[in-house]
């Protein structure tokens, strides 16, 4: 089993060989919620690394991934069980037609135990793995959940247990180590973030995402690299009606890669942007001679350097 890391450079570490490029902040936020075991609230926009975090923490700690993706509706019964009805039924008819006498408290016992219950991903989380392992419970987008939701998740968050009325309190034997993701289309409630630490994954600076792109597609050209940064990151200067994430960056290094660019040119760049961007109107924005305008401004900001 791998052990948790035991200080801030171990954890940027262990992240890092699960190909995760973190900052001192956010490695230090992680190491934090590891050491005391509590749950870490990640904010940011979409595509910033936010999901990928607890997969990588998940693979590389050797343990589950238990994830529950929020949506809109989302309830107990799918978040975290419900009582399997149709096998109590069953139960029930077979107790009536063997003639049995049993009361109906005594019956109630009966079907109100673990074997009539469906685990949802929250009860899922509370259990250890065959080999022991505390899982990692990923509570993906929960700002796409209604604001009612939120009260089921502070019994989990705080005291690390669930009560289920039938059967009393199921407390973990060891906390799983909890991630939770918004995007923040609507604002968390505070007593959702007071049961946890808190970081904001903002958008990558120009030499991490470097960083990131020559970790994640090492067969893209160098120059190719630092000329797919330079183009998202004069993007995420301009007012798009959705901002390319470090996702996004890397889809579309991985799609020039393909196609066997070494360097940007407005034919490939107009071919591959639906890699980038994902909304008509800012493709059509981009296309053209916008593109080409960014494409002649990076190389000229490049040959200035050279000639330097």
């Amino acid at each position: 089993m791998t052990s948790l890391p035991t200080t801030v450079p171990e954890t940027s570490s262990l992240l890092a060989h699960g190909g995760y490029i973190a900052g001192e902040a956010l490695s230090t936020s992680v190491f934090l919620a590891l050491k005391l075991k509590r749950p870490l609230l990640l904010e940011g926009e979409p595509g910033t690394g936010k999901t990928e975090l607890a997969k990588v923490l998940a693979k590389e700690l050797d343990r589950p991934l238990v994830r529950l993706q929020c949506y809109e509706g989302l309830d107990l019964a799918s978040a975290a069980y419900e009582w399997n009805y149709s096998r109590q039924l069953i139960h029930i008819r077979a107790a009536e037609a063997a003639g049995e006498g049993a009361s109906t408290s005594a019956l109630e016992r009966d079907i109100y135990t673990g074997d009539y219950l469906l685990k949802r991903p929250l009860l899922q989380a509370l259990e250890l793995s065959a080999e022991g392992r505390a899982p990692v419970l990923l509570i993906d987008e929960l700002d796409r959940a209604d604001e009612p939701f939120e009260a089921f998740l502070l019994e989990i968050l705080g005291d690390y247990q669930l009560t289920i009325p039938e059967l009393g309190v199921i407390q973990a034997k060891e906390p799983p180590i909890t991630i939770l993701t918004s995007n923040r289309t609507r604002e968390v409630h505070d007593a959702v973030r007071r049961r946890c630490f808190y970081h904001w994954i903002d958008f990558p600076n120009t030499g991490r995402e470097r960083e990131i792109l020559s970790l994640k597609v090492p067969e893209a050209a160098h120059e190719l690299t630092k000329q797919v940064v330079a183009f998202v990151q004069s993007l995420r200067r301009m007012d798009l009606y959705k901002t390319p994430g470090i996702a996004e960056s890397i889809n579309w290094a991985q799609a020039l890669a393909s196609l066997d660019c070494v360097a940007l040119d407005s034919q490939k760049v107009d071919s591959t942007l639906g890699t980038l961007l994902k909304y008509q109107d800012d493709i059509a924005r981009i296309q053209g001679s916008e593109a080409a305008k960014l494409i002649e401004e990076i190389k000229g900001k490049a040959s200035a350097g050279k000639g330097q």
